[in-house]
């Protein structure tokens, strides 16, 4: 009995270790290649408390392989964006103008009754309310109201409304996401005459953000 403690205790403190090193975004919404990490690490780790035959070491290599296989795959995912939406896979949006889009959804195999429950969690009760609605790559749902529909702000009370729409993610650590640009109805050389004229090198940019305006949001490397 006190040997099954001892085990118990060391893999309980072992694998929680390990999901702190491979970071909180693992406790919270899970990408696909971390739920399938977290679902192998419990399996390896009830293995030795089923059986006290079995030596605790046989449980450990395989949880600090999986750990070093999670942080490579992160490293990877940072430096390219074709590997991470190969692993992680793209956001989708299903509802564009207030209107769904139904071949989106039988791609995602998602039902009209799936994305109403998932408005109603958003507190949208009405699917006309909506501007864009996206499913993230973790499955999660993300909503934008039509402007009349979203809680106002001190600042809007005697504003205008005004609506730039969807703000389109161009250019991510240096590269353009191709698939971005049609989305919000740009071109290369669109973007070319953006960055010339905030004398701006695609190689230097983080993070470029551009609404239906053309408005640009751009954040440089550190």
């Amino acid at each position: 009995m006190l040997t099954t403690i001892i085990r118990v205790a060391i893999l309980y403190l072992f694998v929680t270790i390990a999901i702190r090193i491979m970071g909180k975004r693992n406790i919270g919404e899970l990408q696909p290649t971390e739920l399938v990490i977290t679902l192998l690490l419990s399996e390896f780790a009830s293995i030795p408390i089923e059986d006290n035959s079995v030596p605790l070491i046989n449980s450990l290599i395989p949880v600090m392989l999986l750990i070093s296989f999670e942080i490579i795959n992160s490293v990877i995912s940072m430096k390219s964006i074709k590997f991470r939406n190969l692993s992680d896979g793209n956001p989708v949006v299903i509802i564009k103008n207030g209107k769904l889009d139904q071949q989106q959804l039988r791609k995602l195999r998602f039902t009209v009754d799936d994305v109403l429950s998932g408005l109603r969690q958003k507190d949208v009760f009405d699917i006309n309310e909506v501007e864009y609605a996206i499913i993230e790559t973790n499955g999660t749902l993300s909503v934008l109201l039509k402007p009349e529909n979203q809680n106002a702000t001190k600042k809007d009370v005697k504003a205008k409304l005004k609506n730039d729409g969807f703000t389109c993610p161009i250019i991510i650590d240096g590269v353009i996401v191709k698939q971005n640009l049609n989305s919000c109805g740009l071109t290369k050389d669109d973007i070319k005459k953006m960055l010339e004229k905030k004398n701006v090198h695609k190689k230097d940019i983080f993070l470029m953000n551009v609404d239906k305006n053309r408005n640009t949001e751009i954040i440089l490397k550190e």
